[in-house]
C-alpha cells in the first residue's frame, strides 16, 4: 500500500484538498506563481490524487503564505496551510540531512548557516 499523500496533508493542514474545484483563482493572485514549476492550484491538485512529486518539488518553498490564495479561494480552502504541510512532510523525509561532523568548511561557513542546518536537517 502506497503513501496516502491527501490524508497525511489532511492531518496536519486541517485542510480538504478534495473540494477544490480547480478554478485557478489562487494562482491568479500567488505573487510568485510565475517561477513555481507547479502552480498552488496544481500542488493541491496533487495532493488530491496522491502524487509524490508535490513533496519533491521546489515550488513548496517559493509560496510567502501571504494567504491572498485563500482570500480567494471560492471554497475557503487555505491553500497555504496546505503547502505548509508539504514542507513539513518533506522535511520528515529527510532527504537533505546534513552530517555536521562531515563537513571540511566549518571554518568559512555562516554560523547561522550551521546552526539553521543543525536544527533542521540533523536529528
Amino acid at each position: 500500500m502506497g503513501r496516502n499523500l491527501y490524508k497525511e496533508v489532511l492531518d496536519i493542514s486541517g485542510e480538504d484538498a478534495k473540494i477544490c474545484i480547480a478554478c485557478g483563482r489562487c494562482t491568479a493572485v500567488c505573487p510568485f506563481a510565475d517561477i513555481m514549476e507547479f502552480k498552488p492550484h496544481q500542488l493541491v491538485h496533487m495532493v488530491k490524487m496522491n502524487d509524490i512529486r508535490a513533496l519533491e518539488t521546489d515550488s513548496i518553498w517559493h509560496c510567502a503564505s501571504c494567504f491572498a490564495c485563500f482570500q480567494r479561494c471560492p471554497r475557503q480552502i487555505n491553500v497555504a496551510s496546505i503547502i505548509e504541510a508539504l514542507r513539513l512532510l518533506n522535511l520528515r523525509i529527510r532527504k537533505d540531512a546534513v552530517e555536521l561532523r562531515g563537513l571540511k568548511e566549518l571554518k568559512i561557513l555562516p554560523t547561522i548557516a550551521l546552526v539553521g542546518s543543525g536544527r533542521k536537517y540533523t536529528g
